[in-house]
């Protein structure tokens, strides 16, 4: 099976690596560094063109990522909570993109090929907050350059070693296979496993919007806190009227000051309202009595046809000293 999978990067090389690259980049499971070596060690000796391996990958990097671009740039955070939904890791994905594109910027494409996930959610997150797209498009060659260039780089180099490799694989025969296969079923399935354990660790009594929004017109004035981070409020501006806008790590500082028999309601836009969730459990610890996520977050609010307001692009996105978010609608 080995020798047949040679024999067919051998015969229609630049054909399977364009289509590999484009399909991984794309956001399926088809890893495209192991077509990548082998096309590298097969230019090493004259079997495929180096330049034209570097060439087709990159074309397909760039036609895969500048879709992801658009698409974020015009469905915005609806794309990113798809991609989060069928991330292995949906409850950090895009939060952790998030805080790289705070630290980073546009800047963060030059290595997002070298981070597992990263490189999916990247390009429509930074269509979503709207950099230009001559930069983006810039950044994304020059990192996807990089990237193919190690990679084929690597399979160039050490290609007598990588027969030895691909030598041994076809001697184990379909043994090889079914433990590479038994491998990535055990990562999926321990993926799973811990995502399970998060939200059974998580399971806390959530608030319905109906329910929120009942006690904002009976007067009961609950603290409702926006724990979103920064870039996220960039790429979906829209907030809960008189919401304080925190970020997850500074949620007990930044409420001090609230009498802990005070109803709070902390929503998000992640999957399972987790970051929520993670910010009630904090707060319960250090005695809070009445703090609930809210179910469905943000959307859940919007799609009721609830009010929302819209942070003006000059108003700062975290407070600071329990300032309360108030009446900016754009």
């Amino acid at each position: 099976m080995t020798h047949a999978i040679v024999a067919l990067i051998a015969e229609y090389g630049l054909l399977l690596v364009f289509i590999n690259v484009l399909v991984e980049q794309a956001g399926l499971p088809l890893p495209a560094v192991p077509t990548l070596v082998v096309a590298g060690a097969l230019s090493s000796v004259g079997k495929l063109p180096l330049a034209t391996v570097v060439l087709v990958a990159l074309l397909a990097c760039l036609i895969s990522d500048v879709a992801w671009y658009w698409a974020g740039r015009r469905l915005g955070p609806s794309v990113m909570r798809t991609l989060c939904r069928i991330s292995l890791s949906p409850d950090s994905c895009v939060k952790q993109s998030e805080l790289r594109f705070q630290r980073w910027r546009g800047q963060i494409l030059l290595i997002a090929k070298f981070v597992p996930g990263l490189s999916t959610i990247a390009p429509p997150l930074m269509g979503a907050m709207k950099l230009r797209p001559h930069i983006f498009v810039l950044f994304d060659a020059l990192g996807s350059l990089l990237w193919i260039g190690v990679v084929v780089g690597l399979g160039y180099v050490f290609s007598q070693q990588i027969d030895y490799v691909l030598f041994a694989l076809a001697s184990a025969g379909t043994v090889a296979v079914e433990v590479l296969f038994a491998l990535l079923l055990a990562y999926v399935i321990v993926k799973w496993w811990q995502r399970k354990r998060l939200l059974m660790s998580l399971r806390l009594a959530r608030i319905t919007v109906d329910e929120l929004h009942r006690l904002v017109e009976e007067g009961e004035a609950p603290v409702v806190v926006d724990i979103r981070s920064q870039a996220s409020r960039l790429a979906d501006n829209r907030v809960i009227p008189g919401a304080l806008l925190i970020n997850l790590g500074n949620v007990e500082r930044e409420l001090d000051h609230v009498p802990i028999d005070r109803d709070v309601v902390i929503y998000c836009s992640c999957p399972n309202e987790v970051s929520a969730a993670k910010a009630a459990k904090g707060l319960m610890v250090l005695g809070y009595r009445k703090v609930r996520p809210l179910l469905g977050g943000l959307d859940a609010w919007a799609d009721a046809g609830y009010a929302v307001e819209h942070l003006a692009q000059s108003q700062p996105v975290v407070v600071d000293d329990a300032a309360v978010m108030s009446g900016h609608a754009s």
